[in-house]
């Protein structure tokens, strides 16, 4: 706890603690509500997803990292609505045990949970760490340090059990270069026409997640797809399904074109089980959820790409992401299920005679 002296009337320091002197007579900004709010719908259902994975693990080592992670969504939901309900501020729905079902069969192997963990994690410490400098109240930056803490742990253990096992995949290797070297034309930054240079390291690395990510979503949606109730909910997931694997094989062949390995997929790691251990509700917003960290992505490799040809090729495939997301949004919005980022206020209304 962090302490503050302050003078008293009489000249004499007297000590209190920063959480008493926010205690919490400051307001949550906006930027503090939207994150709090996110990481509540996006916890409240991993707490679904990770139940339903505690079900049918086997592996031991596997088990102890879901259990874990089932463990931190929980006490996340709890301090977020714990921070709202001192704030008398709307506890979101988000998802409950209505949206899982714990007694369908087995949909997914143990090495696509570890998979899973893998890649979520990933996505975890993006949210937390772009939110924590816009936080401003003690209580809220300590609650995003400690995810970011937390998640820090859960991803070394998850990477230790991945070696361990033989299924961590590493991002392709490259020579070490024999000195430091400058660009000298500015052919460096082409790529359509003429002599295009070799992938730079920062390009692979965004090359080889971007094809990760791809292929957990194509392997996710799949599994979706097989088992959502509504014919229209299906369709929506099988034109995921397809756009995963295009956005997938364009990351490949670049990284092939360059005699550069590309990552193994994960579709083998899908049962054929057709009951659905979720809820039509909760697999449209995880998709859409997909669909949002698919963008995020795509405009990081832009920014820590030079060529031009990535450029465009990041340009093209955001747009299409866009579009499909555009969908399934009017998908949530047409079966009442799309809870509402809060507003602010619309003044034009309020002042209405």
């Amino acid at each position: 706890m962090v302490t503050l002296y302050i003078m008293n009337k009489g000249g004499d320091q007297i000590m209190r603690s920063r959480d008493h002197l926010t205690e919490h007579n400051i307001r949550l900004t906006s930027a503090e509500i939207a994150n709090l709010w996110g990481a509540y719908m996006g916890n409240s259902m991993s707490v679904c997803i990770f139940e339903y994975f505690m079900t049918h693990v086997e592996d031991q080592e596997i088990k102890e990292l879901v259990e874990y992670a089932l463990s931190l969504s929980k006490k996340h939901v709890s301090t977020i609505t714990d921070i709202f309900s001192h704030e008398k501020f709307p506890i979101p729905v988000g998802f409950t045990d209505e949206d899982v079902n714990l007694a369908a069969p087995r949909l997914y192997s143990d090495t696509f949970y570890l998979n899973y963990l893998h890649q979520t994690t990933k996505s975890g410490f993006s949210l937390y760490t772009i939110a924590l400098p816009n936080m401003a109240r003690s209580d809220v930056r300590d609650f995003m340090s400690e995810c970011i803490a937390s998640l820090t742990e859960l991803y070394n253990k998850v990477a230790d059990v991945s070696l361990s096992k033989g299924i961590f995949i590493r991002p392709p290797y490259i020579t070490v270069s024999h000195g430091v070297e400058f660009v000298e034309t500015k052919g460096f930054l082409a790529g359509f026409f003429g002599h295009v240079r070799p992938l730079n390291a920062l390009e692979i690395t965004h090359l080889f997640s971007n094809t990760q990510t791809n292929a957990l979503g194509k392997a996710l949606i799949m599994s979706f797809s097989q088992v959502a109730k509504s014919d229209e909910i299906r369709e929506y997931f099988n034109r995921g399904k397809v756009i995963a694997s295009k956005h997938l094989d364009t990351f490949s062949n670049t990284l092939r074109k360059e005699d550069l390995p590309a990552p193994m997929t994960w579709d083998h790691d899908i049962m054929d089980s057709t009951v659905s251990p979720f809820s039509d509700k909760l697999m449209l917003f995880h998709v859409n959820g997909l669909n949002a960290l698919g963008i995020h992505n795509y405009g990081a490799a832009v920014s820590g790409s030079q060529r031009h040809d990535l450029h465009a090729e990041y340009g093209r495939l955001t747009a299409e992401i866009g579009v499909y997301a555009e969908a399934g949004a009017r998908l949530m919005i047409k079966n009442k299920w799309l809870e509402q980022t809060p507003l602010s206020p619309d003044r034009k209304e309020l002042t209405k005679a």
